[in-house]
């Protein structure tokens, strides 16, 4: 029993719980009265609740969309604001950022199942590595004003901060950004299938 007294697994076990809180599908059925597990393309994401209850309301489609995507950002925030408030070293908060990511991704709350990570991971990234979040984000509006598929949008976004993390910050340990890069890729993989056979749609 000691080992849940340990304060870093406290942390660990927080953030995944945190993480796990299905935002998009609580807001969508108390504000909405819609299911996004059983419509569109079925995920707790903002681009989903706003897809869904945009058929029933469109202009409360676009707040419950926003505020999904500021709560699953916020929320890996929180967790990594609690284990830097305790005093956690950067080994540790990665692996709550990572944790918090998981959690959204495979939410205990929802039988491990989830969200496609993207809000989640850019908001403990721009705790962890805000420059490289504020490059991913510009790229990730362009995209999605040029391209207009959101996966494609986000996807890109990802890999440009990747790819800008080993240039401004080469001597840091990349393994947790290419796990949480890697775990957001692994829950698009339906996404990349359609974008391939060009059936992915566009957002209007």
């Amino acid at each position: 029993m000691d080992f849940f007294f340990n304060t870093n697994v406290q942390l660990y076990i927080a953030a995944y719980l945190i993480g796990g809180i299905p935002f998009g599908l609580l807001l969508a059925k108390f504000f909405a009265g819609v299911d996004v597990k059983s419509a569109g393309s079925k995920s707790i994401g903002a681009t989903n609740v706003l897809r869904v209850v945009k058929e029933k309301d469109p202009a409360l489609a676009k707040k419950l969309g926003i505020a999904t995507l500021a709560l699953d950002a916020l929320k890996g925030v929180v967790a990594l604001l609690i284990a830097s408030a305790v005093g956690a070293d950067e080994s540790v908060l990665w692996a709550v950022a990572v944790l918090a990511v998981l959690g959204h991704c495979f939410s205990p709350y929802l039988g491990f199942e989830g969200g496609k990570g993207i809000a989640t991971g850019m908001g403990v990234m721009m705790f962890m590595l805000p420059l490289e979040t504020t490059i991913a984000l510009v790229v990730w509006g362009v995209m999605a004003k040029t391209v207009r598929i959101s996966s494609v949008s986000s996807l890109t976004g990802v890999l440009a901060l990747l790819v800008s993390s080993f240039f401004i910050h080469p001597d840091m340990a990349h393994a947790p950004v290419v796990f949480i890069v890697f775990i957001l890729f692994y829950k698009h993989i339906p996404n990349i299938i359609r974008v391939i056979k060009g059936e992915e749609k566009r957002v209007i």
